[in-house]
């Protein structure tokens, strides 16, 4: 008997392989992406590193112009040593008081006044240097003086107006000495403090920023209303010689308590007023 031919069996087709799904894909592409942008953000330079990585000014090896600076000591202009110490100092008894530098050392001085029949006007520097002059007045009142410095020549020199109650007498301070100032006719130059009818007091106009010196008088014929006219002063080099300027009105119709009226009739140069801010003489 005859067995029939089966048929060939026919392979089972294979299974069909997973197919990966789009989610994966997508997470993959996303993984990659940030690990570069992470790799990239840690090698790259920051917007703020050439702040440390450039030398600074502070960091630099080499100092800077105002690093380095400039000795001032070896620059400035020294200090003069002033007049040489020489006298006997302020004399026991004499009013004193302390005054501008009249010797170029920097430091302030002292005026004195002494009393009675010999009385003197002096100056006794830091340095230790003492010079006087006589007072030659006949007034009975005790002197009273102030030290200024104020313009002579082509710079400035240091005066001391020294009031009697009668008059002021001039001096020189300059030089390590107290010399009289002299008038055109040689002798020693005075203001009038309304004894003589040539003046009522003094004092000191600044111009250009320097004191100048000037005869000043407050006239009136009834007491009440003033004229107050003012005369410079030309001092030479030294205040060692003193010719009057050209006169000229600075005020009319001042009542009597007017500053410009007083003010004529004291002794002042600058801020300074003979009687408060120098010696007075002993009584």
């Amino acid at each position: 008997m005859t067995t029939p031919d089966l048929p060939f069996p026919t392979p089972d087709p294979e299974p069909e392989r997973p197919r990966r799904t789009w989610p994966w894909i997508v997470l993959t592409i996303v993984a990659v992406v940030v690990i570069g942008v992470v790799v990239w953000l840690v090698n790259r330079p920051t917007e703020d590193a050439p702040a440390a990585e450039t030398p600074t000014a502070t960091e630099s090896p080499n100092p800077s112009p105002t690093d380095t600076g400039t000795p001032t000591d070896d620059t400035s202009t020294p200090a003069a040593e002033g007049c040489p110490a020489a006298g006997d100092g302020v004399p026991a008894g004499a009013g004193t008081h302390e005054i501008v530098d009249v010797d170029g050392d920097g430091r302030p001085d002292t005026a004195w006044l002494t009393g009675g029949a010999d009385r003197a006007f002096g100056i006794t520097t830091a340095s230790g240097a003492t010079f006087s002059a006589p007072i030659e007045s006949a007034s009975p009142v005790a002197a009273s003086a102030i030290v200024q410095l104020v313009a002579a020549g082509d710079a400035t020199a240091p005066i001391a107006l020294v009031d009697t109650g009668r008059e002021v007498l001039l001096f020189s301070a300059a030089d390590c000495a107290v010399t009289p100032t002299q008038n055109a006719q040689g002798e020693q130059y005075t203001f009038d403090k309304g004894f003589t009818g040539f003046g009522t007091g003094v004092g000191c106009t600044e111009v250009d920023g320097e004191l100048h010196l000037a005869g000043l008088n407050a006239v009136s014929d009834d007491g009440t209303s003033f004229t107050v006219s003012r005369t410079f002063v030309d001092l030479d080099a030294g205040a060692q010689t003193a010719t009057n300027g050209e006169e000229e009105t600075v005020a009319q119709d001042a009542a009597a308590d007017d500053p410009v009226v007083t003010t004529a009739q004291e002794t002042t140069c600058g801020d300074l007023v003979a009687g408060h801010d120098g010696p007075v003489e002993p009584q």
